[in-house]
């Protein structure tokens, strides 16, 4: 695994991570990972393994705000921050990684949100988007809905903790473990950030309609860390022909982390079937 880092126009920097294929090898494409809320990308060691098993080159970055990149940690300092930051590294990646390739996002959580949310505003040229547990539906309640309609306004970049119980990421201890011993793991999130997932997601399930990429949709039945209700209605408003377009599979025992999760290989048989048809 290698570490470099982007500079964005405002001059902050962004940290990635490659995992390139030994000399050799015949690429079949490129992943880009975009991991989720107060993590980091070091976090998806098991997924590049095995993604390399089946000859992808991966990629993957740390949000802004998180990991090793700049920004207060769970700050937004626009509200497109991350969908930006997300066109920036497709484009960069398209230059300089596997030129021609089929180009993949593969986006957990809050980075399935920001990755869906980029290819329903046209932001990204890519190949093929994978959605792992992703952010459409917040599952807030009412008084914080309400909270969220003003607080950004008054005080955009007040941070408090996210709220993310380890507990419910998987049922895998030491999953669990790792996380709340990992130092580039945090628990803040500001009033923009917290606005921001929850306007994105409604978004993203109303473009469903409209869909023009090859998705495949994970996620998980007992999801108590985002509401598994969003990702089943963009699977229904999303277009039905056949072969689909948006081919959704919802592991029912699971908690939030599916790839993570003690009986993860069932979701890594579907993620593997799903590119070999794609792009075999």
């Amino acid at each position: 695994m290698d570490q470099s880092t982007y500079t964005t126009a405002d001059h902050q920097k962004l940290a990635i991570r490659d995992w390139p294929l030994d000399p050799g090898a015949r690429p079949r494409g490129v992943v880009l990972m975009v991991h989720g809320l107060g993590e980091h990308s070091g976090r998806y060691e098991e997924m590049a393994r095995r993604l390399h098993v089946q000859n992808f080159i991966v990629r993957a970055y740390d949000h802004f705000g998180h990991g090793h990149s700049s920004g207060v940690r769970g700050g937004l300092p626009s509200r497109r921050r991350l969908v930006d930051d997300l066109a920036h590294i497709v484009n960069f990646t398209r230059r300089t990684v596997g030129q021609g390739l089929p180009l993949i996002l593969l986006g957990h959580s809050m980075g399935g949100l920001v990755a869906a949310h980029a290819v329903a505003l046209n932001r990204v040229r890519i190949d093929g988007l994978v959605l792992s547990s992703p952010a459409l539906d917040a599952g807030l309640s009412l008084g914080r809905r309400l909270v969220l309609a003003f607080l950004p306004a008054i005080a955009p970049h007040l941070r408090v903790r996210n709220g993310l119980d380890a507990n419910w990421l998987s049922h895998d201890p030491e999953v669990i473990k790792a996380y709340q011993h990992d130092p580039l793991v945090h628990d803040r999130i500001s009033a923009r950030l917290a606005r921001y997932i929850a306007d994105a997601g409604p978004r993203v399930v109303k473009a469903a309609r409209h869909w023009h990429t090859p998705t495949l949709l994970l996620y998980a039945g007992q999801d108590k860390l985002v509401n598994p209700a969003g990702s089943a209605a963009f699977a229904r408003a999303a277009p039905q022909g056949e072969p689909k377009l948006v081919e959704s599979h919802c592991y029912a025992q699971h908690y939030h982390e599916i790839f993570n999760e003690l009986h993860r290989e069932s979701v890594y048989r579907q993620l593997a079937q799903w590119l070999d048809q794609r792009f075999s």
